[in-house]
């Protein structure tokens, strides 16, 4: 390993989430022979204590003094109620900011960075759940709202949970470039670059169970590539269509429609990432009227363009 590879610590703690924190392993402190430099990488924590997790599974990392040798450090996760903060971990972190480091939140870490006053003034982002909780908590910071991952200078925050993948590769690309990154994507069976302005993606909830109404809308999503009218949903559904309208809302927290169109623009990413087909008839095979509405809600809905889209999953 050269010497001159960036160093790493990933920050361990009493609370940590273990899927963060395995997403942060995967990213910066899996051994990657196959790369002539990588990043040396520490699961390190600052209290000398033995950490239970996420199914009380416990672990022992590496206790250090300081975070002085360490380049960038990842912060996994955070609780999200106010929690004391040992004086030595806020000492540590907060020099390591003033020295001008790269420091990394995934979904929850955020809630550290800006108790800490690090975000105040800049942009950050978690998960979509904790939005409000975060912007009551922590009005001084720039909330972004609906987003996989910001940046502010020398500070990335995540949002939820696999966005961290995304935000950890795009310090993949910075550090050792798009060829490397994507080789890495791959080893993830990631996309090899979702955008951060992308939107994050809330999947329908699923329904407890399964009835007429949940049928309809496995019947939808069979036929996506046909006209569907909501008053054939909500008679499939057996239901009146103002019932219908009013049991979708509370189900699902979105009009029929919107759904509807939400369901065609998953099919046409699928289609973006394993046909080489031109817009138009990828449109048609998504179940929507034309290239242009498909191209709109897209947009609104992904963040990027149907064509983006395709270029950055099939980059590299």
């Amino acid at each position: 390993m050269n010497s001159n590879s960036p160093r790493v610590a990933i920050l361990s703690h009493a609370d940590i989430s273990f899927f963060e924190l395995g997403c942060a392993v995967e990213l910066f402190a899996l051994p990657r022979p196959e790369f002539e430099h990588w990043y040396q990488t520490d699961i390190v924590n600052l209290d000398d204590r033995p950490i239970t997790t996420t199914g009380s599974i416990v672990m022992h990392t590496q206790h250090v003094d300081d975070l002085e040798r360490y380049d960038m450090l990842v912060v996994p996760s955070w609780p999200t109620q106010p929690t004391s903060i040992d004086n030595h971990l806020r000492q540590q972190i907060t020099l390591f900011a003033a020295q001008n480091k790269r420091i990394l939140s995934f979904c929850s870490g955020a809630f550290l960075l800006a108790e800490l006053g690090l975000l105040e003034g800049k942009q950050a982002t978690t998960h979509w759940a904790f939005e409000h909780k975060f912007r009551q908590r922590f009005p001084q910071v720039n909330y972004a709202s609906n987003v996989l991952y910001v940046f502010d200078d020398k500070l990335g925050c995540s949002a939820g949970s696999a966005a961290g993948l995304d935000l950890g590769l795009a310090v993949i690309r910075e550090d050792f470039g798009y060829t490397i990154a994507n080789q890495v994507a791959k080893r993830l069976v990631v996309s090899a670059h979702r955008s951060g302005g992308q939107a994050q993606f809330v999947d329908t909830p699923m329904l407890q169970v399964p009835n007429q109404f949940s049928q309809a809308l496995d019947w939808a999503k069979a036929n996506l590539t046909k006209p569907i009218h909501i008053d054939t949903l909500a008679s499939k559904a057996n239901m009146s269509r103002r019932t219908f309208d009013r049991k979708f809302r509370s189900s699902m927290n979105i009009t029929p429609q919107e759904w509807l169109i939400k369901q065609r623009t998953e099919l046409a990413k699928g289609l973006l990432e394993s046909e080489e087909i031109n817009i138009e008839q990828l449109a048609q095979k998504a179940g929507f009227n034309n290239a242009v509405s498909m191209r709109h809600h897209f947009k609104r809905i992904v963040g990027v363009s149907p064509k983006q889209y395709r270029t950055q999953f099939n980059s590299g």
